[in-house]
């Protein structure tokens, strides 16, 4: 039998919010366990600016993951940075492997692996990607100081964008195919008295034209008569879809079905069998299918039915 000195009750996969609150969960019901992800915080470590999260009247996403990192570390976890590279069935149990050849075995995954940027599916959107497309204003909003940028997206993720590359760009165009913002009303007030925004409604970013880098985006419909907008940067800020890879790899390799998330907005959900998968991407409530319950349960009440059921108490 393979060395199996590296055996956990449970791996959570993903260090964003998801996985650093469940690990917290797990060690409050004292269940052993490891947490890996390949960065610290997910797309929640590049908010520019929370107003809106409880006990915090401003705080930025970075300062936050690292005060759930403390929290969770508090309380035990070990949270290593690596990246899985395979995960396969052996036994009735998981081997995981990492980027750094590190294995580990679980009798159980926890896959908080989070959401990936939502692209607008344009030709050259990839050859334009870190020369002219991003989707993260904190990270590259530098590098636009008194340039003219345009961000792609109503919501508040578009809406926050815009208004800290209007603290560095000279101009900012946010075009959005509604016909008004759907962010908080703060956001909205701020960005409608702003100088240096200039919203375009009702319209379509539908082609990217550049030789190096991009140089102008062209609309569906004019916009002042121009249908053809100079810019130095294209900020696409669109929403987020989920990260299937590994799910949809897990699903070729093991009898379980795991099926897919149709909205980023809904929970995942698992079907469970010997060993157990459990999905968590952007809440805390998970459908289980177990013998004993076919409904949504709360994280912590999936921990509480693993102790119990498994009488394993690993400290």
């Amino acid at each position: 039998m393979a060395d199996r000195e590296n055996k956990y009750p449970l791996i959570i996969i993903g260090l964003g919010p998801a996985g650093l609150t469940a690990s917290i969960y797990a060690s409050r019901y004292q269940i052993n366990h490891l947490v890996i992800g390949q960065a610290l915080g997910g797309l929640a470590f590049e908010a520019h600016k929370i107003c809106n999260f409880p006990t915090e009247e401003e705080i930025s996403g970075g300062e936050i993951v690292e005060k759930m990192k403390k929290h969770a570390e508090s309380l035990g976890a070990f949270l290593m940075a690596d990246k899985i590279v395979n995960i396969v069935e052996e036994d009735k149990i998981f081997k995981v492997t990492t980027q750094k050849r590190n294995v580990f075995w679980a009798e159980t995954l926890l896959l908080a692996i989070g959401t990936k940027h939502r692209q607008i599916n344009l030709p050259d959107e990839n050859k334009f990607i870190g020369k002219g497309i991003s989707y993260c204003a904190t990270c590259d909003a530098m590098f636009y100081r008194d340039k003219t940028v345009a961000v792609v997206g109503g919501s508040d993720n578009a809406d926050t964008s815009s208004l800290y590359l209007a603290e560095i760009a000279k101009k900012v165009y946010q075009i959005y195919h509604g016909n008004k913002l759907r962010g908080e009303t703060a956001w909205i007030n701020q960005i409608e008295g702003h100088k240096k925004i200039e919203v375009i409604y009702n319209t379509k970013v539908i082609k990217l034209k550049g030789k190096e880098k991009l140089e102008k985006i062209i609309l569906d419909k004019p916009s002042h008569s121009l249908k053809e907008i100079a810019v130095d940067g294209l900020f696409i800020e669109i929403g987020t879809v989920p990260q299937k890879i590994l799910t949809e790899k897990l699903s070729r390799q093991t009898k379980i079905a795991i099926s897919k998330c149709r909205s980023a907005r809904k929970p995942v959900t698992g079907a469970f069998g010997q060993p157990a998968i459990l999905l968590l991407l952007l809440t805390a409530f998970i459908k289980l299918s177990l013998p004993v319950a076919k409904e949504r349960l709360p994280l912590k009440i999936y921990l509480n039915f693993y102790k119990r059921k498994t009488n394993k108490f690993y400290t």
